[in-house]
This record gives structure tokens, sequence and C-alpha cells, in this order.
């Protein structure tokens, strides 16, 4: 049995100076090279967008071992640390002894070479993580959840988990998933030949949820702040970059909170998180400017610098109308915005992100709070630059009365919103949320292009692979 070392993560390793420690590292080949004396085999184990260079002497070394480390293969490696000659590295591992854990036969690896695109990368899902693009991009993904959490629990939030098999459409956009346990080559039927959900599992028509928000305002009549951060689900059959099926939402709700209080939460927590990225992801996001898009770094500073422009859709349409450009979506109050509209304002009005508010109501939700003018109501969209909208959110209408006549204009079920209704009966209060769809972070994040390359098995229409 081969004497124990204490093992190392290489983003450890590259901090040591202790040269001379024997250690124990393990991880994946990214490249081998060498000549007829030494191997140069570069390893990353995923903790860090670096590898670290392991220097094998082949006369030390069983030939077969050799010839089985290739790209892809998996190593456990014993072997000093000593400070490296070469430039962009200040350590590497002189091998004592190498164990390969598993093969990757060089014929058919599919990441053998360099240069792939991210389409084909995207047909093999199972094995992009071990790119340095997608193990950048899932690492800061996980630096963004994490932040996420702490972000609340810091201010108080309690995280609630609300349902993801609901009778509800919180959207009212009918795009739903639905969930069933009948037959559906033979369901069950009523007399009038439509199919008997009452025989169905939960004995209802149930789909998986498109939002948390409306359970989660229950969350908030009770615990006062609550946040949710889960999967949503909507079947549209889009394939934009910018749609996915299954995506994750945080979506804040705050009792006692108006519009304003809102809007400075959001613009709060997008600094915080973008913050927390600068201080804790640079060189995965140095690595993704460098490869994917040289103003990265740059543009997340740029909305660190700049208080976010606050001005009512109104204005908005006003700006747009004014502007002389020739949109591809025709511009007028009523109509609902498009991202060029909401680039143009970020990108070339005001040059700082912007906060609309006062949307007309027929172009929102149910649950949005009403102005005393009758048309409008009290919506926030938060834009990005690149992005367009990023958060959307509102004050919600607390009062009995005006939900209901909503509702009932909506054509929605009152039966069915009963429960949502009850909140607004018994002890109700101001109160306001919003969500964030958190691909649509990471895009800004990264700087990626699509949307499907910022989560690790995406579900887009006619691809649920893995």
């Amino acid at each position: 049995m081969k004497e124990q070392y204490p093992s190392y993560k290489i983003k450890d390793l590259l901090k040591l100076t202790d040269y001379g420690k024997i250690v124990n590292l393990k991880g994946w080949v990214r490249s081998k090279r060498g000549n007829k004396q030494l191997a140069f085999i570069a390893m990353n184990d995923g903790s860090v967008i670096h590898n670290i260079q392991v220097v094998a002497e082949l006369e030390k070394f069983d030939e077969e071992t050799i010839k089985l480390i290739s790209t892809g293969a998996c190593l456990s490696v014993n072997g000093s640390l000593v400070e490296s000659p070469g430039q962009g590295q200040q350590v590497e591992i002189q091998a004592i002894n190498i164990e390969v854990y598993g093969t990757a036969d060089a014929a058919i690896y599919p990441l053998q070479k360099k240069g792939h695109t991210l389409e084909f990368l995207r047909e093999i899902a199972h094995l992009r993580p071990r790119t340095n693009t997608f193990s950048a991009v899932f690492r800061i993904r996980h630096a963004m959840s994490f932040a996420i959490h702490k972000f609340f629990n810091d201010r108080g939030f309690f995280y609630l988990h609300t349902p993801l098999i609901t009778g509800s459409d919180a959207e009212g956009a009918g795009a739903l998933f639905q969930v069933t346990t009948l037959d559906m080559e033979k369901p069950p039927r009523k007399e009038d030949g439509s199919i008997d959900y009452a025989q169905d599992f939960f004995g209802k028509r149930t789909s998986l949820t498109v939002s948390g928000q409306l359970e989660g305002e229950l969350g908030a009549m009770a615990l006062g702040l609550i946040y949710t951060f889960g999967p949503t689900f909507r079947a549209e059959n889009s394939y934009t970059p910018r749609h996915l099926a299954e995506f994750w939402m945080i979506e804040p709700e705050m009792a006692f909170y108006d519009i304003t209080d809102n809007m400075n939460l959001a613009e709060d927590m997008l600094k915080y998180l973008i913050t927390y990225a600068l201080e804790h992801c640079i060189d995965d996001l140095e690595f993704l400017q460098k490869m994917y898009d040289n103003e990265l770094i740059s543009r997340l500073n740029f909305v660190l610098a700049n208080p976010f422009e606050r001005l009512a859709y109104t204005e908005a349409v006003e700006i747009l109308m004014a502007s002389g450009k020739k949109f591809e979506y025709p511009v007028g109050w009523g109509t609902d915005l498009q991202s060029e509209h909401e680039r143009y304002l970020v990108e070339n009005h005001f040059k700082k992100p912007v906060i609309l508010t006062d949307y007309p109501k027929e172009i929102k939700a149910f649950y949005m709070k009403q102005n005393p003018d009758g048309k409008t109501v009290r919506a926030m969209d938060v834009l990005f630059p690149k992005i367009g909208e990023i958060i959307g959110g509102s004050q919600r209408e607390e009062k009995y009365d005006l939900l209901l006549n909503r509702i009932r204009e909506m054509g929605i079920s009152e039966k069915e919103m009963e429960w949502y209704l009850d909140t607004r009966k018994f002890g109700t209060a101001p109160h306001s949320g919003f969500g964030l769809g958190f691909e649509r972070l990471m895009l800004f994040i990264t700087g990626m292009a699509n949307i499907r390359d910022v989560i690790p098995f995406p579900r887009t229409p006619q691809n649920a692979e893995f």
C-alpha cells in the first residue's frame, strides 16, 4: 500500500510556498506533453480555473502507466512541491508516484482537442463541466447561489419552500406543464366528454409551478420577510437564447414594503451580488472576459458605480418615441416594452441601469396594486445593459375589493383564487415583492450569450437529455 500524504485541492496547492513538501493531488488531465526524458502533465480538479503542472521523470515510471495518461484521464499523484521555473505558475509537482484511476481513450474522448463550439458542447452536457468555460460558469453559479442566501439571511429574511406542484397559475400565462397520473391514452371522462380530473392523484388538474410568488405572499403575511429560491417551469415553445423550460427564480416577498422599498431592495441585492462575484470569482471572471466578453468586468463595475435611474413607464415611452431610432417593434403607450427598447434606455439614453414603474394595468398581472389614475399599476422592472429586464416586481394589491374586481376583469376563477383572496380579508397589509430569474443574472455576471450555457443541464423544446 502506498504511503499516505496530505491531499490538497489545486486552488490551495497554488498558494503554498513550503517547497519540498510531499503532497497528494487528485484530478483530471487537461493535457500531456514532453520529450524522451520528461512528461509534463497539466491537471485540474475543478477547484479553480488554473491547472497545476505535474512533472514526471520517465525513467522513474512504468512505461505502461505513462501511456495510460492522456487528456481526460483521472489521476492520483504523490509528489514534491517545488518552485516552478516556467512562467505563469509559481509552483509545480515533481511526481513520485502516479495512480491512474480512470483512462480516457484518446480516439473517442470528445474533449481530446481544444476549440469546441458552445453548440457542440451542449450536445455533450454530461462532459462539458470538464472544460474551462463551464467549470468557470458553474463555480460562479455556486457563488451566486450562496451569495443570494447570505444576502437575505443577513437581512432577516426567511427562506420559504413553495410548492413545485400547484393548482394555480401565478402569471395567468397558461404555458404550463401538466402533472398527472391518469392514463392519457384512455383518461376517465365526464358526461360532457371532458377529462375527469377528480379521479387524478390530487383530485384536480395540477401543473408544475411557473412562480412561487402567490404562496410566498402567504409566508410574508405571517413571517414578515421571506424569499423563495427554486426551480420554475414554463411550457413555452421558444428557441430563443433567453428562454428555458426549467429555470430558477429568486422571489422575495415583504410585508409593509411599498414600491420604493421594493426598488431599494432590488438595487441593493443586485449590487451586493455583483460585488460578491468580483471579490470571490475574479479568476473565473477574467477567464470569461478573455474568452467571450472583453467588456465583462468593466460592465459589472459600471452597474456598481451608478445609482439606478428611476422613471415611469409613460416617460420612458416618450423618450423612446422621441429618440428617432427605428426599432424592430413599434413602441407606443400601452405596448409591452421589448428588449431593444429596454436596452436603448439603459445603454444609449441614461447610460446606467434603469428601474421603470407605473405600467399600464392591461399589460401586467392581476395582483399588482392599482394607482389612483385607474390606468396604471405599481409595477417595477429593473433594466440592465446587454440583458434588458433582469427583475420584475410590484407592490401587491392589498385591498380585497380591488383585487376581486381585477380577478373578475381578467376572467380568473374566483373559486380557485379563494385562498389568495383570504389574505386580503384577514389582516391585510401593504406588501411588495419581485422576481429575479437566476439564469438571467448568470448571463449578466458571466458574459455568456446563451441562457443554455449558464445552467448545467438545459431543458428546452425537444431537449431533455440526461
